[in-house]
Order: C-alpha cells, then sequence, then structure tokens
C-alpha cells in the first residue's frame, strides 16, 4: 500500500503549522524512493540553521498511517533539544562502546521513541483526521504465546 503524495503534502503542511514548527523553522517533506529503505519515516535536522527534512517512504510504507508517522516525525523536531541535552550527558559521562555507554544510549533512544509516540497518540487523538491508530508494525510481531513456543519449563 503506497501513501499518497498529495494528501501526504497536505497533511505535511497542516501539521508543521498546527504544531507550531513553521515559520520558526523551514522544514520540507522529501519522499525517498530506494525501494532498500527500511524505514516508513526519518528526519534530517540542522538546529542551528532551524531547517529540518522530513523523508518519507510514500511507496513502501511499513505503517497503515501516514498522518500518525507525519505527526511522528515532526514531534522528533520538537524533542530535538532534549534529544541533544541527553546525548550529550551520555556521551560526556560514559566512554562511547563500554557496557555502561550502551545501557545509557538504548535506553535513552527507546525513551526517546516511546515518549514521541505517546505525543503523536494524544495528538492524532485530538486533531487526527483519521484517528485510528496504525498496529502495522504490531501485526507483524511474534504473539505473547509464539514467543514461549519450544522453551523448556525450568524446574
Amino acid at each position: 500500500m503506497a501513501f499518497d503524495r498529495e494528501e501526504c503534502q497536505r497533511l505535511f503542511e497542516k501539521y508543521s503549522k498546527k504544531l507550531r514548527l513553521v515559520p520558526q523553522w523551514d522544514v520540507k517533506l522529501q519522499f525517498v524512493e530506494d525501494p532498500a529503505w527500511r524505514k516508513t519515516g526519518d528526519i534530517k535536522i540542522d538546529c542551528t540553521d532551524r531547517k529540518a527534512i522530513l523523508l518519507l517512504n510514500a511507496d513502501n510504507p511499513k505503517q497503515d498511517s501516514a498522518e500518525e508517522v507525519i505527526i511522528h516525525e515532526l514531534m522528533h523536531i520538537k524533542m530535538y533539544p532534549l534529544d541533544q541535552v541527553t546525548e550529550s550527558l551520555i556521551t560526556s559521562h560514559f566512554e562511547e562502546g563500554t557496557p555502561a555507554w550502551n545501557f545509557a544510549y538504548t535506553q535513552f533512544f527507546t525513551t526517546l521513541e516511546q515518549t514521541v509516540e505517546e505525543l503523536t497518540k494524544c495528538f492524532l487523538l485530538e486533531f487526527g483526521e483519521d484517528r485510528e491508530m496504525s498496529f502495522g508494525r504490531c501485526e507483524k510481531q511474534k504473539s505473547f504465546n509464539e514467543l514461549y513456543d519450544g522453551l523448556n519449563n525450568i524446574q
């Protein structure tokens, strides 16, 4: 299922304004046409120049809702100052590649993604045109019972 590019552009413009990113930021939507690109969305940010590019895989998305992906990626711009401060704290206190650095870095990015996704859901429920949550990634995961298939009981 491909995303409608005109609809994506319209949603991008709508949410760039609603999230109060423009006119303070120069933000553009760019469609990725590389079939090897495995993501649905991503963001490139130049905080110094207040520019950002939202990358969107409109031809081969891994999620159902373009609206949700666009809001999620734009939320990363809103969270970017906190993202950078936290990442700087990690890199200044732990030596890269050590178990402590790996733990802190993994926990930070996991928590960042969870926070951005939760903010996205809240925003969608309040302002979304399609308030149905996308379960694209979840549907591809193993069920709780499947995770335990083949494991021996510990006794």
